[in-house]
């Protein structure tokens, strides 16, 4: 029977992991033995007896290294027969270990996100991770490593049909209404927005939700914007000031020539700042390449990558808090980053957290949108043009006063707080523009903080907390009565708006119901 005409599903029964994953998960090393060996065995200029001598120890070394390949295989599948897991309709679970036994339980109604990474490895021999992130706090998660790519998509399309079965089972019980059975009421009530596999694709018995593209990134954009981000400026500017600093010894010492002045100082330099600028174009590049960001009535999708794919679901009402960024050198073509906080994301990873990692305006209201597509404001957009472009009170912001001026006089007029009916924006920044948005309902607690010299100058900072992650909302060197109005009136406004929000609820705002009834 072919691939297409095999149904995958999920497991219900306790099922082991891939019989590859100790090979996947453990092919550094070997690339390291092979690496080795290819160095050593190169011809060199040592006598007879020397290269003798050499290549008995090269063959010592050699057997050493399969020795220790082959235990490690050996420990690895020990593992791997250890390490089983299985769906249920509450919970994902899983179970591993040898001596020390663990049994992890990955909760549908704590779901945030489930994610479908391909390391380079297993993008060749069609292998996947899959990673379920709940809320509850570090390692509160499960990861699974490694599955074949469509059983790893019939777990992820299973597992977010089962957390939508509750969200609406609570949605039910909120409004007061009659829930019925969990069991099969996902795919009554969500089967128009299901779709028959593309041709050529695997066959899954939960199909994926259908996507609605809105945002992706050219490659030509990606590449300008990394480009002009600050990690490559500094590291290009490391590799100038060291080599000029070479030029500059040779020409003030005489015994020193230009090649000696440069590999004594300015090779290390042109190394280090090579070394970084690799480091952040590679990591800008695994984040934009072939990034697409769209919604189904999953939630919000997002894939990227170059060398390891990633494809992101996060839920509706799961997004935490929103910050948008525009540096300096972006501001002349109005691009702009964001970035989210996902609970159960506790590791503050850019690579999981990034939901657009460069864009125009147009595209960065499109991907606030998807997230928070209820912004609480009659004219939503033009207040958050106003937000990310105005300066002191434009649109209605409570500013820092005049005597931040002291402790802040850069950035003063550019902060300022202002909330709607739905939501707290926080703007800042002078050099890098930034705006946070935190959903009232998202509000866990609040914090009003003063050093000495703001309390001397009347001064206090407001601390927004929700879950830890990239996103860190404060609204710094206000007025003291503003901030002080500001901790009462958002902790009334997080106590109203903390409810269930449905997926009915988040589909109808951006309008998948409306497409689903035509």
């Amino acid at each position: 029977m072919s691939n297409l005409d095999h149904v995958y599903s999920a497991p219900r029964e306790w099922t082991r992991v891939h019989r590859v994953s100790p090979l996947l998960g453990g092919w550094a090393v070997f690339a390291g033995v092979a690496g080795y060996w290819f160095y050593s065995t190169q011809p060199g200029a040592a006598a007879d007896d020397q290269a003798r001598q050499l290549h008995i120890s090269i063959l010592l070394l050699a057997a050493a290294a399969v020795t220790g390949a082959l235990i490690a295989i050996a420990f690895g599948y020990i593992g791997w027969y250890f390490h089983t897991f299985r769906i249920t309709d509450e919970a994902i679970e899983q179970r591993k270990g040898v001596v020390f036994r663990q049994q992890r339980q990955a909760r549908l109604d704590r779901l945030q996100a489930v994610d479908v990474v391909q390391p380079l490895l297993g993008r060749l021999f069609g292998f996947a991770k899959i990673s379920v992130e709940v809320a509850g706090g570090v390692k509160s998660g499960i990861a699974l490593q490694f599955l074949r790519l469509a059983d790893a998509e019939a777990l992820r399309n299973e597992i977010l049909a089962l957390a939508a079965g509750y969200r609406a089972e609570v949605a039910a019980r909120h409004d007061g209404t009659e829930s019925g059975a969990r069991s099969g009421s996902l795919r009554e009530e969500f089967e128009h927005f299901r779709l028959a596999p593309a041709p050529g694709s695997a066959r899954t018995a939960v199909a994926a939700a259908e996507e609605r593209p809105l945002v992706a990134v050219p490659v030509a954009r990606l590449l300008l914007s990394i480009l002009l981000s600050w990690g490559t400026i500094a590291s290009v500017a490391m590799v100038l000031i060291f080599v000029v600093g070479s030029v500059v010894v040779a020409a003030l010492v005489p015994e020193i020539d230009i090649v000696g002045a440069f590999l004594g100082g300015g090779f290390v330099g042109l190394v280090s700042g090579a070394a970084g600028m690799v480091s952040v174009v590679l990591a800008s590049l695994n984040r934009g390449v072939n990034f697409r960001l769209g919604i189904s009535s999953d939630g919000v999708r997002i894939a990227h990558g170059l060398l390891e794919t990633r494809k992101q679901t996060v839920p509706p009402g799961r997004v935490q808090a929103v910050h948008f960024k525009q540096s300096l050198l972006w501001r002349n073509r109005d691009w702009w980053q964001i970035v989210v906080n996902v609970a159960g994301y506790q590791d503050n990873q850019q690579a999981v957290s990034t939901l657009l990692p460069v864009g125009t305006r147009e595209d960065a209201l499109a991907a606030l949108w998807c997230v928070l597509p209820d912004l609480g404001d009659p004219d939503p957009e033009g207040t958050v043009s106003r937000a990310l472009s105005g300066r002191g009170a434009d649109g209605g912001f409570v500013t820092a006063p005049v005597s931040a001026r002291w402790v802040d006089p850069l950035q003063r007029r550019f902060r300022g707080v202002l909330a709607t009916e739905t939501a707290l924006f926080i703007r800042r920044g002078w050099l890098v523009k930034e705006l946070i948005v935190v959903p009232h309902e998202r509000t866990q607690s609040l914090a009003l903080t003063q050093g000495p010299v703001q309390r001397a100058l009347g001064l206090a900072n407001v601390a927004v907390h929700s879950t830890k992650g990239v996103v860190n909302p404060v609204a710094q060197n206000l007025d003291v009565a503003d901030a002080v109005t500001l901790l009462t009136a958002q902790a009334r406004r997080a106590r109203a708006r903390r409810k269930v929000q449905t997926p009915e609820q988040w589909m109808e705002k951006v309008g998948l119901l409306d497409d689903g009834a035509e």
